[in-house]
């Protein structure tokens, strides 16, 4: 079993002899994020000029699936606009949108917990 919210687990699924082993693998770290974005642009079509290290400096904290998340929007903003090349400025669309529906679910939690 893998969730993201220990938090909210069963307290009957955590105890011995059910789930024995926590294995807590953390959110990527800069390089990390930077390596994760050149695997999953790899085959998208960029612009010259793309600074894939800025886009992962500003996602501190993000996990493999946001920075696989940001390289879609990045390619389906171009695809909307029917441009055929993916700029520095879609990714910076999509990491503002895939960074605010994080925050947005976040602060929903926060309330929900109060």
């Amino acid at each position: 079993m893998a969730t993201n919210r220990l938090d909210i687990l069963d307290q009957a699924l955590l105890r011995p002899g059910r789930i024995d082993r926590k294995i807590e693998f953390p959110n990527p770290n800069e390089f990390s994020r930077f390596d994760i974005l050149k695997i999953h642009s790899r085959r998208m079509n960029l612009m010259r000029g793309i600074d894939l290290k800025k886009i992962a400096e500003k996602m501190n904290g993000a996990s493999g699936a946001e920075l696989k998340a940001v390289c879609t929007e990045a390619g389906m903003f171009a695809l909307r606009e029917r441009r055929v090349h993916v700029t520095q400025e879609d990714f910076e669309m999509a990491v503002a949108k895939v960074m605010k529906k994080d925050t947005e679910k976040n602060m929903s939690l926060r309330k929900l917990w109060k």
